[in-house]
């Protein structure tokens, strides 16, 4: 039995890296049984069966794992946004960031196509909510450099909605990639889902980037259950408000006295976040507490 990592899986075969090279593996019936799917990103154990095919014994333990990208063990969500076709809700960028929080992973935000559009106005929302923000354009290869960098020594998952130009970085991230691309609809705002499945690519010796498939939209299930008295917690710009406000379990939403509340009265607080939270509340006061899933 070898141990390794698995940088693709695609039509039920995981690829596994091993020492030896890479591995093509069927997952064992028992993790079928249990409702476990290893993921891309996984640290494994897996036997070498006769005819050379692999099969995966074990999923060692995870530092993390998320629904959607469907990825394990990563230390950088990278979240890419555009103010150009498609135009990026700043509810997907907070709703990734609560994500990121409930998971210990680090947020950073990319700001893609600045060269059709610089953004100001969602670039200003992420730096206020102090949101690592890159801004760069694939086309010219602004910020290329500076976001290299950034995702050095890290594992990162590139996702965000379809059309925003994931595929196009990575391509200047890894010349010679030769991802395939797409053209954004001008009539419906969004780009095809080029990206069909998962896979983990090799940065330099000690960075590697999964790429994604996009999404035109979030639901519910896509973001772990939290419990809705956790949730003010894992915005951090609320965080030099938290406990001072009138009533020690204060939700943040009409109560008199409310720091948080106040702060976005004042401007401290950006508004588009404190929309955020509100409907982000919604959606985990929906839950009933035995549903809520604990944190990995």
């Amino acid at each position: 039995m070898q141990d390794g990592r698995i940088i693709k899986a695609l039509s039920g075969f995981y690829y596994v890296q091993t020492d030896d090279g890479v591995l093509e593996c069927r997952a064992r019936g028992k993790f079928r049984l249990d409702g476990t799917s290893p993921l891309v990103g996984d640290r494994v154990l897996c036997s070498t069966e006769s005819g050379g095919r692999g099969r995966i014994d074990r999923v060692l333990d995870r530092k993390n794992w998320f629904i959607r990208p469907a990825v394990a063990n990563i230390d950088a969500l990278v979240f890419v946004a555009s103010g150009a076709n498609p135009i990026t809700d700043p509810f997907l960028i907070d709703r990734v960031s609560v994500i990121a929080a409930e998971s210990d992973c680090e947020l950073i935000v990319c700001v893609n196509k600045t060269d059709l559009s610089s953004a100001d106005e969602l670039y200003a929302i992420c730096t206020q909510a102090d949101f690592t923000v890159i801004r760069t354009s694939a086309a010219t290869g602004d910020g290329i450099e500076c976001l290299s960098k950034k995702l050095h020594g890290k594992t990162s998952a590139f996702t965000g909605n379809s059309g925003v130009g994931k595929s196009s970085l990575l391509n200047c991230l890894l010349p010679g990639l030769s991802l395939e691309t797409a053209e954004v609809s001008e009539k419906l705002g969004r780009g095809k889902h080029t990206t069909r499945h998962v896979e983990l690519f090799r940065l330099d010796e000690c960075s590697f980037i999964a790429d994604t498939p996009g999404y035109a939209s979030f639901e519910l299930e896509m973001m772990k259950s939290i419990a809705k008295e956790d949730l003010a917690d894992d915005f951090g710009d609320f965080q030099p408000y938290l406990g001072h406000c009138r009533f020690h379990d204060c939700a943040h939403l009409k109560e008199p006295g409310c720091a948080v509340t106040e702060a976005v009265a004042r401007g401290d607080i950006h508004p588009s976040r404190y929309r955020s939270y509100t409907r982000l509340y919604e959606l985990c006061a929906q839950q009933n507490f035995w549903e809520i899933k604990p944190k990995t």
